[in-house]
C-alpha cells in the first residue's frame, strides 16, 4: 500500500515485534517464509524469527554480479531481490502429479493431492506482489487453473515490505510495479532507519489488521509517515535502468530479423538462469520415471525454460527452435510483448533479476533500446 494514500490503518512497531509477528503467524498455522543469508546470497527460507533474517546485511548487484556485503547497521530489508521468489513455492519447481505401484498383479495408481501447507511470505516486494499477478493469470484465474497453485495462493498470507535498498538492476519504476507496495498484500512494512530504528506498518485487509492488533505497536505519527514516503521516494530516485514496456511491446514485434538477435546470441550461453530466476515465467514440461525393478512409477511436473532444446520439441518434427538466436528471441518476444496478448499485462517486472543473474551479463534493457535504435550512450 502506498505510503502516499489513507491506507486506512497505520501503527508503528519495533524490530522487536517481528518476532511476535512471526510467532503469530505460526500460531495461526503458517509457514513462515522469508529472507536469509545462505551459500553468499539472500535467498527465501522458512524462518522462526528475525534471528533468521539478513540484519546488517546488503547486496552488491550488476549485470552477471551479486555479492552480500555489511552494511554496517542493523537493517532487516536493507537488500534488494535475490534469486528467490515467491514462484518457487507457489508454482513448485518439481511436483509429483501422480504415482503407481504394481501390487498384487495390477497397478494401483494414486493421485496427488493439493498441498494443505498455509504460507506466509514476509519480506515481499512490490515488483514481487506484481509478479504473484501475472501468475495469478496464467495459473489461478486462467481457463485451465492450476489447482495446487490455487491451493496454496488462496491460503497466502503476505507481509509485504517497501523497497529501500534497491539494485543497480532494478527498474520496476519504468514497468510501473514499484518501489511502493500498492495492492495484493495483508501487511506492508517499511523499514525507517533513522533513530529509533522503526517500522512502519500498514493493514489492508482483515486478516492484516486482525494480526496488528496482536502485534505491540503505537499509532504512526506524521513523522512517521513522513520518514516512510521518504525511503520510497529515495528508492524511486536510486534507480537509473530504463525501459519502455509499451514501447518495447511494439519495437520487438516489429524488429523479429534485427541483427541484434545475432549479436545476442553470440553471448548468449542458453543456461536457463534468467527464466529460473524470474518471478513471472511459467513453463514447465512433464516427466515420467520407473524404479528398476519396475514396481514403480511416477509422473512430476518440473520447471522447464525456452532456452532448452526440447522444450520446442515437436514429434516428427524436431525442435523447432534449434539455435540459440531463436530461443532467446522467443523468451524476449514473449516476456514483453506477446505476453501483452496472452495476459494484457507485460512479462516483466523490472526486478532486475535475469540481468544480475546472468553469466555473460546480459542486460534485457540495453537489448530493447539497441533493437530501438537508441544511441549507444542512451542504452
Amino acid at each position: 500500500m502506498d505510503v502516499r494514500d489513507d491506507p486506512g490503518e497505520r501503527a508503528v512497531v519495533a524490530p522487536e515485534a517481528l518476532d511476535d509477528l512471526v510467532a503469530a503467524l505460526a500460531a495461526r498455522g503458517y509457514t513462515v517464509i522469508g529472507p536469509t543469508v545462505r551459500d553468499g546470497a539472500v535467498v527465501l527460507d522458512q524462518v522462526s524469527g528475525r534471528a533468521d533474517l539478513p540484519v546488517g546485511w546488503g547486496d552488491a548487484q550488476e549485470a552477471g554480479t551479486y555479492r552480500l556485503v555489511p552494511r554496517g547497521d542493523d537493517a532487516l530489508f536493507g537488500y534488494a531481490v535475490g534469486p528467490h521468489s515467491p514462484r518457487r513455492f507457489l508454482s513448485p519447481p518439481r511436483r509429483r502429479l501422480w504415482s503407481a505401484t504394481r501390487r498384487d498383479g495390477r497397478l494401483v495408481f494414486e493421485e496427488v493431492e493439493p498441498p494443505p501447507t498455509r504460507y506466509a511470505f514476509l519480506g515481499v516486494r512490490a515488483c514481487e506482489l506484481a509478479a504473484i499477478d501475472v501468475q495469478d493469470r496464467v495459473f489461478r484465474t486462467g481457463a485451465t487453473p492450476d489447482p495446487t497453485y490455487v491451493a496454496l495462493r488462496d491460503a497466502a498470507f503476505v507481509v509485504a515490505v517497501n523497497c529501500g535498498a534497491p539494485a543497480p538492476t532494478c527498474f520496476c519504476t519504468s514497468m510501473g510495479t514499484g518501489p511502493a507496495v500498492e495492492r495484493g498484500h495483508d501487511l506492508a512494512l517499511t523499514e525507517i532507519l533513522d533513530p529509533p530504528h522503526r517500522l512502519l506498518v500498514e493493514a489492508a485487509s482483515a486478516a492484516g489488521r486482525e494480526l496488528l492488533a496482536a502485534l505491540p505497536h503505537r499509532p504512526a505519527a506524521d513523522g512517521d509517515v513522513a520518514a516512510a514516503r521518504a525511503v520510497v521516494d529515495g528508492s524511486a530516485e536510486r534507480m537509473t535502468r530504463r525501459m519502455d514496456p509499451a514501447a518495447a511491446r511494439d519495437v520487438l514485434a516489429a524488429n523479429l530479423e534485427h541483427p541484434r538477435w545475432d549479436d545476442v546470441a553470440s553471448r548468449c550461453l542458453s543456461c536457463t538462469n534468467c527464466t529460473l530466476v524470474c518471478p513471472t515465467c511459467f513453463c514447465s514440461t512433464v516427466e515420467d520415471t520407473t524404479s528398476i525393478d519396475g514396481l514403480r512409477a511416477e509422473r512430476a511436473q518440473r520447471w522447464d525454460s525456452c532456452f532448452t532444446l526440447d522444450h520446442s520439441y515437436l514429434h516428427g518434427s524436431g525442435a523447432v527452435r534449434d539455435d540459440t538466436r531463436s530461443r532467446y528471441r522467443q523468451w524476449l518476444t514473449h516476456k514483453l510483448s506477446t505476453w501483452w496478448d496472452q495476459f494484457d499485462v507485460s512479462g516483466c517486472v523490472g526486478c532486475g533479476r535475469c540481468i544480475t543473474w546472468c553469466p555473460a551479463a546480459i542486460d534485457l534493457t540495453e537489448e530493447v533500446a539497441a533493437i530501438a535504435g537508441a544511441p549507444e550512450e542512451d542504452r
